[in-house]
């Protein structure tokens, strides 16, 4: 228990220790950090210090000749006087200070007193470049602004040169750039006095105002030969020529007031001469763009030139083409109202069909009165011909659209003639049915005629009458006198297949006893069948007397129906 209680110590002691050497190592780490940045803070105020102010202060000494510069010498002194007396001894305070607190290890405060040296720092340091900064810009000033001088005669003379080469361009305008250029030689020869008197502060601004000067010289030269060609060559020529095209337009009779081509034109003009005038004083601002605006507004209306003689040509041709179309159905029209009260009398027209027929006439009338004004409208030149094709297409759309109606109409009169005419033609087919069917009957010469002949030639007959009846009504019912010929023909077809069947089957029936007459005396069974059918023949019975006289030779002749039908038909193709 000992041993191991001795253990535990040990090992007790000796973590203590470890954590002890642990804490000094972060310790000795965080204290030469801070020491490091002090260090650096130190050598920064230093080099704050060591700044040359003082010797380049004393180079101002010579250039004291006048008042606004010793005011401004006397101000440098005492802010150079309080960067020595109160800056950097603040400075060396709070370094010190901060040391001490790193010494006693009093990290906390040691923190605040660097973060406070730290912006001390920047803001003296700040405070001697600014100092420096203001100083220089005297003591540098001559060789500075000679440099500086030099350049800007260059440019000067190169743009000087570039407009005497180019001076023709110019025209009216050369006179006020030339001033120009002069008031720029004057502001150089400003600048050698200024800095033959050291009057350094004022010559910054005489610099300044010749590089100015020299940038808008820069823009005049490079645009004001391309401005005065473009206003006095360019678009005059545009505008003559625009002028003359609208001129002959106008004579033409092409509608062109929708363009206001002569307000335009004479509010260009004015824009031109503004242009101008603003030259004068060498106001180059948006005049390049003024005139760009200008040239696309006048090529634009050469393009609305032609688009208005192509769409001249586009309205002839759709006006043609809509006058033959109106003229037609206005023909068309006036037929069908100069027969519509003959039409109601021989047809039974429906009260639609009468009300379609007035209000597209009614329709019509108004594109007849629509098309009058926009006549007038051409006439007068009203309205340009893009829209004169819209309205011409929407009159077209319209006569179209009356025709088709009206056509439908007409298409239903017309099959109601056909109807009659048809129905005409049929009842002298029918007719002719009739008097082929009783021909047929009086041409056999028949013992007996059957009573269906008489009562489908009743039938068929009344039949006839019907039609005949409905076509002398006034109006005619196409309906029903369909129906009447449609039923008459039916009865008539009837009447003739009717007789045309008897007719056979009586020729059938007399030629089976006649062929039949050979065997009489052989059987006394066939020789009664044979007696007996002919009593039948006789009274009219064609068909029984057929199948009894066919049943009878069968016994003797089993082929009998077909060589007796084979007879017939050779006997028909012989008549």
């Amino acid at each position: 228990m000992e041993e191991i209680s001795l253990q535990i110590i040990i090992t007790a002691v000796l973590f203590i220790v470890a954590l002890l050497f642990s804490l000094l190592l972060i310790n000795q780490h965080k204290k030469r950090k801070f020491k490091n940045k002090i260090s650096q803070l130190d050598y920064e105020k230093n080099l704050i210090e060591g700044r040359p102010i003082s010797s380049e202060l004393n180079k101002i000494e010579k250039f004291l000749q006048n008042e606004k510069l010793g005011v401004m010498y006397k101000d440098w002194c005492t802010r150079l006087e309080k960067l020595k007396k109160e800056e950097i001894p603040q400075l060396t305070d709070l370094i010190l200070e901060t040391e001490y607190s790193l010494a006693k290890l009093d990290y906390k405060s040691a923190v605040h007193k660097l973060a406070q040296l730290e912006l001390e720092v920047y803001r003296t340091k700040t405070y001697a470049e600014t100092l420096l900064g203001e100083i220089m810009e005297i003591t540098t000033s001559e060789e500075k602004n000679r440099d500086i001088i030099i350049k800007l005669k260059e440019r000067y003379r190169e743009l000087y040169r570039k407009f005497d080469q180019e001076k023709s361009e110019y025209k009216g305008v050369a006179v006020y750039v030339k001033m120009q250029f002069e008031n720029i030689t004057a502001r150089f020869e400003k600048f050698e006095e200024l800095m033959e008197k050291n009057e350094y502060t004022e010559v910054t601004q005489v610099i300044k105002s010749i590089d100015e000067m020299l940038k808008h010289m820069e823009v005049v030269v490079e645009e004001v030969p391309l401005i005065v060609m473009t206003a006095t060559n360019v678009l005059e020529k545009k505008i003559v020529d625009v002028q003359k095209v609208y001129d002959d337009m106008i004579a033409q009779g092409y509608p062109l007031d929708y363009l206001n081509v002569e307000y335009n034109i004479s509010e260009a003009k004015k824009k031109i001469d503004d242009i101008m005038d603003r030259l004068k004083v060498l106001n180059l601002e948006d005049s390049l763009f003024e005139l760009n605006a200008l040239m696309e507004y006048f090529d634009s209306l050469f393009t609305d030139f032609e688009k208005e003689k192509h769409n001249r040509q586009t309205y002839e041709e759709a006006k043609k083409q809509f006058e033959a179309k109106l003229s037609s159905v206005n023909n068309l029209v006036s037929e069908i109202f100069d027969q519509i009260n003959e039409l109601k009398k021989v047809y039974e027209l429906s009260e639609a069909d009468i009300k379609v027929l007035q209000e597209k006439k009614q329709d019509l009338d108004q594109v007849n009165d629509d098309y009058k004004v926009l006549l007038d409208h051409t006439k007068n030149n009203t309205f340009a011909y893009s829209k004169l094709i819209n309205e011409i297409k929407g009159l077209t759309e319209r006569i179209k659209k009356i025709e088709s109606e009206i056509s439908a109409t007409i298409k239903a009169i017309g099959n109601m003639k056909e109807d009659e005419a048809r129905a005409r033609q049929q009842l002298d087919e029918i007719k002719h049915i009739l008097k082929e069917g009783k021909g047929k009957i009086r041409e056999y010469s028949l013992p007996v005629i059957p009573k269906t002949y008489h009562i489908e030639l009743s039938e068929a007959s009344a039949a006839v009458k019907e039609v005949m009846k409905e076509l002398n009504k006034m109006p005619i019912t196409i309906s029903i006198l369909n129906t009447r010929v449609d039923t008459a023909r039916d009865l008539a077809l009837k009447f003739f297949a009717t007789n045309k069947e008897t007719i056979k089957v009586a020729m059938f029936a007399e030629m089976a006893i006649v062929y039949s007459n050979r065997y009489r005396g052989v059987d006394n069974d066939l020789e009664k069948n044979i007696a007996y059918a002919e009593v039948l023949f006789f009274r009219g019975e064609y068909q029984k007397s057929l199948d009894l006289t066919i049943n009878a030779l069968n016994r003797f002749h089993p082929k009998i129906y077909e060589k007796l039908l084979a007879l017939h038909e050779k006997e028909i193709k012989q008549t």
